[in-house]
């Protein structure tokens, strides 16, 4: 489907990881929703001058509902700031001042700069979207609900293919309903949004629903092992996300890296916290203070996002600091993966790694048979 030499795409918010990752002989994949329309006109240009002809693809996030109402994202970010209730901001308030976390010297607010729409809302995609088709991408992602017409529409005129995730089989089967060309059947184990089904019922299980499209494994995939049992359930291919958080091009928070190098796949857990929606994310005492019985629940997406936007700006500004408020609550989004995360590599080695262990994987099988 994509001429490449490793069924391996790698979802990164950093460009160097997408370009090494391709040059690597996988596919890279930008995450692109915390990006301004310019912005991401820059690190594609970039990518592009960086590998050549070579595959890779963008992912977006066009949810099919948010919690205001409105599945188009017709609110502007200050009509949603007017739906936030004072309790959740007092709260996020106290946050801030019980761990000590210092105020910024500039006075930016927003959660993404350079628009009025709402976090993840399809307004705000629009812009991605723009940009993304106007490069020479291979594949454009959505990690939230069926991609929309006007999206698969745009896409296939291009020969760009469409890939979605799915974390049941009636997500999947409405993606291929809606035209998409690829399914990554992402299981609880994974970083970022995720469902509650393990890896290793979903991708059977999903494999079976959409066949002859093909399906990508997710969710706790990160060693050649994992690949391999990944494509022995039917997978063609595997998504990997959080095995790059810690490579040496990762852009991840210096404090988060090292928590990440030091956790253990316990470590981990789904909370609404930071976007909403559940995510799969490093526990920390940001997640700790929303779990609490005697604390407000998270909103939904958008409000969410756009409630703690100024407080997580402070938090990434002073988490630097070791051993300091800030720093305990600094996290990320990371899957159960985590657990073997446990020394920084440079991507492309990764890569090789990941396939050499696969072809270990296979060659213990077939002697298996043999005997």
């Amino acid at each position: 489907m994509f001429g490449i030499e490793f069924p391996i795409l790698a979802f990164s918010h950093c460009r160097d990881v997408v370009a090494a990752v391709s040059k690597a002989g996988g596919l890279g994949v930008l995450g692109v929703v915390a990006h301004s329309p310019a912005q991401l006109e820059i690190d594609l240009t970039w990518i592009e001058e960086e590998i050549g002809d070579l595959p890779y693809g963008v992912d977006i996030i066009i949810p099919a509902k948010l919690a205001t109402g409105s599945a188009s994202g017709a609110p502007t970010v200050a009509e949603i700031d007017e739906l936030i209730p004072q309790e959740h901001r007092d709260f996020v308030n106290d946050i801030i001042d019980r761990y000590d976390v210092p105020g910024l010297a500039d006075e930016g607010k927003g959660w993404v700069s350079g628009s009025d729409s709402a976090p993840f809302s399809a307004d705000r995609a629009a812009g991605h979207l723009d940009v993304a088709m106007s490069h020479n991408i291979a594949l454009i992602a959505n990690a939230l609900g069926p991609p929309p017409g006007y999206l698969i529409e745009q896409a296939h005129a291009k020969g760009i293919k469409v890939v979605a995730l799915a974390g049941t089989i009636t997500h999947a089967e409405r993606h291929v309903a809606a035209g998409v060309d690829l399914i990554v059947a992402q299981g609880a184990e994974a970083g970022g949004h995720t469902g509650e089904i393990g890896t290793m019922v979903l991708v059977p299980e999903i494999v079976d629903a959409v066949a002859p499209v093909p399906v990508l494994g997710a969710g706790g995939i990160g060693r050649g092992r994992q690949m391999a049992a990944a494509m022995a359930l039917g997978a063609a291919g595997v998504w990997c996300g959080s095995v790059w958080l810690t490579t040496e091009e990762a852009e991840t928070h210096p404090t988060v890296k090292q928590k990440m190098l030091a956790a253990r796949s316990t470590d981990t857990l789904r909370s609404r916290s930071l976007t909403g929606k559940p995510a799969r994310q490093l526990r920390s005492a940001w997640t700790d203070e929303w779990e609490r019985d005697d604390t407000p629940a998270p909103l939904g997406m958008p409000l969410q996002p756009l409630l703690i936007a100024d407080a997580q700006r402070r938090i990434n500004r002073a988490a630097h600091t070791e051993g300091s408020g800030a720093a305990d609550l600094s996290n990320y989004f990371v899957g159960q993966i985590v657990g073997t995360m446990n020394k920084t590599l440079p991507a492309r080695q990764v890569v090789y790694d990941i396939v050499e262990e696969f072809i270990e994987a296979t060659q213990h099988l077939n002697a298996l048979l043999e005997d």
